[in-house]
């Protein structure tokens, strides 16, 4: 008979919870300065995390973003082109990956990457009720969301355990967040993926709870126009982003207290940001900070809050959860993050042209689909990206090195 100790069980492996907004740019958060930004929330886990203050997007706009997101792989090389492409069928993902190291893994909220109809109104219920087959959902074991349809308040859920389209009464943040919640009770490994529409337009839609903010109030960069109906629009659309933002943290709290108690990995970030006004411009889809710059926390279970400010991507977010999970360092591949836009989305105020770019934390450079350059600029000097240095000559030896990179 043997006498051999059994070997005590290793520690369990932590959890893993990405939490993912829409249109949060990096600079619309209290803990980055943001006077108008109202988030105690993420202020509190800002304390307590890995801010890295550089991370971007590498698409500013959401089916491009999403599909680079859960893959790794940038769009169109993984299959997502144009604003209507869906995910291709067998994608692999985060959720295979983690699938595979025997975790418990959920989706809750907007998919973003199924067959969209063309025809059908962006914003609204057709949109909002419409079916995401299961062989669709990114390999996630458990699903329950929605295509989009910008229903902000009272939305509809299908998926797993909810065969049809059902409505669930309140705000969109609120009610994705309690169901993901009840979901992670049920396991002691999970990684869940919580995507939140808020604060992506209607931004005039409700905002139980929480009142707007008078728009003459609100402090403007100096990189938005001052005067006539642009700037009256631009407050009056801030307002609503502001309360959205407020409510979405608010909507965060219950979550984040509850799953920070166990051995949880948080992330918080989103797809992309918000022009708002800044250069004139409106919504996203531009190479300017406040299109692709993201807010972009992480939370570790044994603590270590510090600012990072190494070129992060939402690309890099596959990586480094497996990186986590399995006990190895992460550390960025590169000095510089690429960004794009793969094609034109035919939608008002979006960016006009499909461009290509590169960005460390002290530069950026934005060439046009044909390889020639559109926009170059020093942030560490002018992070209002004021001056376009693409056809100062005294710079071009500087930047050939960035378009190298490219």
């Amino acid at each position: 008979m043997s006498t051999a100790t059994p070997t005590p069980p290793g520690p369990k492996p932590p959890n893993v919870l990405w939490i993912v907004t829409t249109q949060w740019r990096a600079q619309a958060c209290g803990y980055a300065g943001d006077v108008n930004a109202r988030t105690p929330v993420l202020d509190a886990l800002a304390a307590e995390s890995v801010n890295y203050t550089q991370a971007v997007t590498p698409h500013p706009f959401g089916p491009f973003a999403r599909a680079a997101m859960l893959t790794g792989v940038p769009s169109p090389e993984n299959g997502v082109a144009d604003y209507f492409d869906p995910l291709p069928i067998g994608a692999r993902t985060i959720a295979h990956a983690m699938n595979e190291r025997s975790y418990a893994t959920a989706f809750f909220g907007k998919w973003h990457l199924s067959e969209r109809e063309r025809n059908v109104p962006l914003v609204g219920v057709q949109h909002a009720v419409s079916h995401v087959p299961e062989e669709a959902r990114g390999g996630f074991a458990h699903w329950e969301g929605f295509e989009g349809g910008f229903q902000l308040n009272n939305p509809f859920l299908h998926g797993t355990e909810l065969p049809g389209a059902t409505q669930f009464r309140g705000y969109q943040s609120d009610v994705v967040c309690e169901r993901a919640l009840r979901w992670t009770d049920r396991f002691q490994s999970w990684f869940c993926v919580v995507s939140l529409e808020p604060p992506h337009p209607p931004y005039d839609a409700r905002t139980p709870g929480v009142k707007p903010r008078n728009p003459s109030r609100l402090v403007l960069p100096p990189n938005v126009p001052r005067g006539g109906e642009f700037e009256a629009r631009v407050r009056q659309e801030l307002s609503g982003y502001h309360a959205h933002i407020e409510a979405t943290d608010r909507a965060l709290e219950g979550l984040i207290s509850v799953v920070a108690r166990e051995n949880t990995i948080i992330v918080v970030t989103s797809v992309h940001g918000d022009m708002h006004g800044a250069h004139g411009l409106l919504r996203k889809g531009w190479p300017y900070e406040e299109s692709v710059r993201v807010p972009f926390l992480v939370r570790m279970p044994a603590g270590g809050a510090r600012r990072d400010a190494s070129a992060v991507s939402l690309l890099d977010l596959p990586a480094m959860t497996q990186a986590w999970v399995d006990g190895r360092d992460w550390t960025a591949p590169s000095r510089a993050a690429k960004i794009s836009m793969p094609s034109v989305v035919a939608l008002p105020h979006q960016c006009d042209r499909p461009w290509r770019g590169v960005r460390t934390p002290a530069r950026k450079l934005v060439l046009n689909a044909d390889g020639s350059p559109w926009l170059a600029f020093d942030l560490e000097r002018d992070p209002g990206e004021s001056t376009n240095l693409a056809a100062d000559p005294a710079r071009a030896a500087e930047f050939a090195g960035l378009r190298d990179l490219l």
